[in-house]
């Protein structure tokens, strides 16, 4: 079968030869009267014998480039053997790693793989398998920042009110006694961690009661209260970049009431979930377990086991969301290709760094959404406490999913192994 090429080449050639003998594309050839309009066919068809012979030449010329594109690049199997082997000398090299999976989707290069090293936990020593689900703690956010923007599509909600107009009263009240003004911070600073709000996640105490107490089950209201009690405003609205899950649990409560649903089945809805097959996505303990899912591999906090800590820790909006590697394949590729928005506007509004955020941790911090280089390349997507992290890559069409199951990993292995695979895929830039 030809290439796409190849029928271009052809398409184009005919069109000449048909205007050679015609005088116009796709015509009869006229009969030809006298002298002087032979002698003008004559001159039509040498003109035109020239241009068939300079397409074909630019035609070849592209199609070898083309082919010794091809012959350079390499194989596919070769390229998943190479990623195996860095996902397992990372894991071998990291003993704080207890697993770690990888998934890199590159059509261009024809690679779309899961795979996996070391163990499911680290008392069975089960061997981690590539679709095991994981706690993807803050890559929730990227999902409630699309859920709110499909709001502000749907003319539900819009980013620049005050959020009073879209908490309940008590929340209100919580947040005004508490010096956080909520007829001043808008919607569009929660979404891009610019309301000042403290981060009750960040606090001691927090860590204090998970230590003491693994199980205790937290409330939202609560992680609301316990960031008034155990901060101040890191700033005005508006005027500075700090990362808060306070405000994405506000976010979550929105995401509830305007639509006057769960958090989970909001998410699933406004996103699609089923027309993205996200089949193995869902909100822990707030959800039942899809059916048919691999378990949930053991998440480390050092050498703790937290497999057993309630999810209620980080679950209403912050966080909260257990998923696959594919799964988060699927839903970062379709969001920044466009497919999750009704209108190419709102993607772009979400892309948009504030000025305020361009030195943000991680890469520049647009809304629920992050920007950083792999191998050069711009790539769009958040990381999660557990040691998820989730990108796409546009420009040259690559998705990198990882999870290493350890919070507290020894070593900076984040850019290490992303370096890896841009060159393992020839993307370097």
């Amino acid at each position: 079968m030809p290439g796409d090429l190849d029928l271009h080449r052809l398409k184009v050639l005919g069109g000449i030869a048909c205007y050679c003998f015609t005088g116009q594309s796709g015509a009869r050839p006229p009969h030809s009267k006298g002298t002087v309009q032979s002698m003008n066919v004559i001159k039509r068809v040498t003109r035109c014998l020239l241009m068939i012979t300079v397409v074909a030449v630019c035609c070849s010329t592209i199609a070898l480039a083309q082919t010794a594109k091809r012959v350079n690049a390499k194989a596919p199997a070769e390229v998943i053997a190479e990623l195996q082997k860095l996902l397992s000398d990372e894991v071998a090299g990291t003993p704080s790693l207890p697993g770690e999976l990888l998934h890199v989707q590159a059509p261009r290069q024809g690679i779309d793989v899961s795979l996996a090293a070391g163990v499911f936990d680290r008392e069975s020593k089960q061997p981690l398998d590539p679709h095991h689900v994981f706690r993807v703690a803050s890559v929730t956010k990227t999902f409630v920042a699309a859920a709110i923007l499909r709001l502000y599509e749907d003319g539900k909600i819009k980013l620049d009110d005050p959020i009073n107009h879209y908490l309940p009263q008590e929340y209100n009240t919580i947040l005004d006694k508490g010096g956080y003004p909520s007829n001043v911070i808008t919607v569009r600073q929660l979404l891009t961690h610019t309301s000042g709000m403290f981060d009750y996640a960040r606090a001691k105490q927090y860590y204090e009661i998970i230590s003491a107490n693994p199980k205790h089950r937290w409330t939202r209201k609560e992680q609301v209260e316990d960031a008034i009690i155990w901060g101040t405003p890191r700033a005005a609205p508006g005027k500075e970049y700090d990362y808060s899950d306070t405000g994405y649990v506000l976010l979550g409560e929105m995401l509830e009431r305007l639509t006057g649903k769960s958090l989970g089945s909001a998410l699933r809805s406004l996103l699609n979930f089923k027309k993205l097959k996200l089949d193995e996505t869902y909100l822990e303990t707030l959800e039942p377990t899809p059916a048919g899912i691999k378990p949930l591999a053991h998440p480390y906090f050092g050498e703790i086991d937290a497999v057993d800590f309630d999810p209620s820790v980080d679950l209403y909006g912050g966080g909260g969301l257990v998923s696959s590697v594919e799964d988060l394949a699927r839903f970062y590729r379709a969001l920044v290709q466009g497919k999750i928005f009704q209108r190419d506007s709102t993607l772009q509004m979400m892309l948009t760094v504030p000025p305020t955020n361009n030195d943000a941790a991680g890469g520049p911090y647009a809304m629920g959404i992050q920007r950083r280089h792999i191998a050069g390349n711009v790539c769009w997507g958040h990381n999660g406490f557990w040691g998820t992290s989730a990108y796409h890559c546009p420009d040259i069409d690559v998705t990198i999913v990882r999870h290493y199951n350890q919070a507290q990993p020894n070593g900076l292995i984040f850019k290490t192994l992303y370096e890896q695979i841009g060159k393992s895929l020839l993307i370097a830039n």
